[in-house]
């Protein structure tokens, strides 16, 4: 009997040994993973304070010489070395601001159109057509805007829209001028061609989690079908929508390339949307290869720091938005 029981005993006690074994390695490998992503998230911190504080050291001389005035003056002129970012930060907002209305409601649109309305065969062809959108570079952009699109708005749009709204107060301002084809309007809608298909695609996917027993019991009780939509399906993916309109903006807010193709990067604010203009991103790159002279410099790597904190402050502001409406949806 008690042979029996013995070997009983010591496999039980081998097997509690072994899994005691697993256990701590179970163990040491989860600590090495935390300690591993936590170091990941760390260097990122590090990164971005480094980003930060190089740019706050380098834009000290320019704030030193000309204090807020830097803030409020469009005058930018390298031989006196006399600077001001008004200009540049009118431009970047009033690009980004035109692009996105432009392109929120035609996103929003595609994506309702791709997934209540269009027929199954041509969901995915549209839906790859978009994607490629988001794929084409900026560069790419810029050169279809300047020898192509610049040239069509010069020649039909902007002629019409001069004519158009010649008599009418404000509007005959905002769109006064000769017909130059490249300006801050022509900027914006480049802008917004490349903010779309971002804003298209999130707003999809998003639209494609709505449980369609929801959707089924609208219909139920008697809904249309833009009814559906208005009460059902944006209201439950608003949050997901909001977080593809801020990634949007700002793509929009940073864009380079293919807004100096198009802007015509002049340091002045004009009434009229037809104008030239500039925009932060479109100024570092024009001239910080021949920046000369320390002010020269401090003062691109300033308007640098202010377009960090332009983006800072939208993508802060989409993040209370996101937490309102999260815990909205909590209560």
């Amino acid at each position: 009997m008690t042979e029996t029981v013995m070997p009983h005993i010591s496999t039980a006690g081998s097997a509690v040994e072994s899994r005691a074994r697993a256990a701590k390695r179970f163990a040491a490998g989860d600590k090495f993973f935390r300690l591993l992503t936590q170091s990941a998230a760390l260097a990122v911190l590090l990164i971005l304070g480094g980003v930060i504080g190089s740019l706050i050291k380098g834009s000290m001389p320019a704030f030193q010489a000309f204090g807020l005035g830097f803030f409020t003056t469009q005058v930018w002129n390298p031989v006196t070395e006399k600077f001001g970012a008004l200009a540049p930060i009118y431009g970047t907002v009033v690009t980004s601001a035109i692009a996105m209305a432009i392109a929120v409601p035609l996103g929003i649109g595609v994506a309702v159109f791709l997934t209540e309305l269009c027929p199954p065969s041509l969901r995915r062809p549209i839906g790859t057509a978009i994607e490629l959108l988001a794929g084409i570079p900026s560069i790419i952009y810029g050169i279809w805007g300047l020898f192509i699109f610049a040239p069509f708005l010069q020649q039909y749009l902007q002629p019409f829209v001069i004519a158009l709204f010649a008599n009418v107060p404000v509007m005959n301002s905002l769109f006064a001028g000769p017909p130059y084809g490249i300006g801050i309007l022509t900027a914006s809608l480049i802008l917004a061609i490349m903010v779309l298909p971002f804003v298209a695609s999130i707003s999809r996917d998003v639209f494609d989690t709505v449980p369609p027993m929801l959707k089924e019991s609208a219909y139920g009780i008697g809904c249309t079908k833009w009814e559906v939509i208005w009460n059902v399906v944006i209201p439950y993916t608003r949050v997901g929508v909001i977080g593809g309109v801020m990634l949007g903006l700002g793509r929009a807010l940073g864009e380079t390339m293919a807004v100096t193709f198009v802007i015509g990067n002049a340091h002045k604010i004009n009434a009229s949307l037809l104008a030239p203009g500039t925009t932060i991103s479109a100024s570092i790159a024009n001239e910080f290869t021949e920046a000369v002279g320390s002010l020269y410099t401090s003062s691109l790597i300033a308007i640098g720091l202010i377009l960090f904190m332009i983006t800072f402050v939208v993508l802060a502001i989409a993040r209370i938005m996101l937490m309102r409406l999260e815990m909205q949806q909590g209560k």
